[in-house]
């Protein structure tokens, strides 16, 4: 089984990405609070990023505690980062920091909520990833 785990701040942008693209995903929690999802066997992270001008605070304290598990962190196959072009050499920051981290590719970079292409791109670029037996599973 596969899949999305994404993690989407209040300003909703990551979620709305999520949405559009109409597959199966897991939220990771805004608040520390709210229990971790078991992501499913193999997944592909969706993060935003939010760092400051140097780059620190790039992945979300949500997404670090979530794979500072490693039952968790093992299913962990690729990662889709978002950002905002506007923060320059900061853009989509988390995906490289993840990858570094837990030796897994960067799949894709999106701004903000991403736009139809964007849609079109990880749609096309997760069927060829997973397999369009992934893309089915709902």
């Amino acid at each position: 089984m596969c899949g999305l785990v994404y993690f989407s701040s209040l300003s909703g942008n990551t979620a709305r990405l999520i949405a559009q693209l109409d597959l199966p995903a897991q939220r990771i929690p805004v608040s520390p609070a709210d229990p971790m999802p078991v992501p499913p066997e193999h997944y592909v992270l969706v993060c935003p990023t939010y760092a400051d001008g140097t780059g620190r605070g790039a992945v979300p304290k949500q997404v670090i505690r979530f794979l500072n598990d490693p039952g968790r962190r093992a299913g962990l196959r690729g990662v889709i980062a978002g950002g905002n072009r506007n923060f320059g050499t900061t853009f989509a920051l988390a995906g490289r920091v993840i990858s570094e981290k837990t030796g897994v590719p960067v799949l894709y970079r999106f701004e903000l909520a991403g736009s139809q292409t964007d849609i079109d791109r990880i749609r096309a670029g997760l069927a060829k990833f997973w397999g369009t037996e992934c893309l089915t599973m709902a």
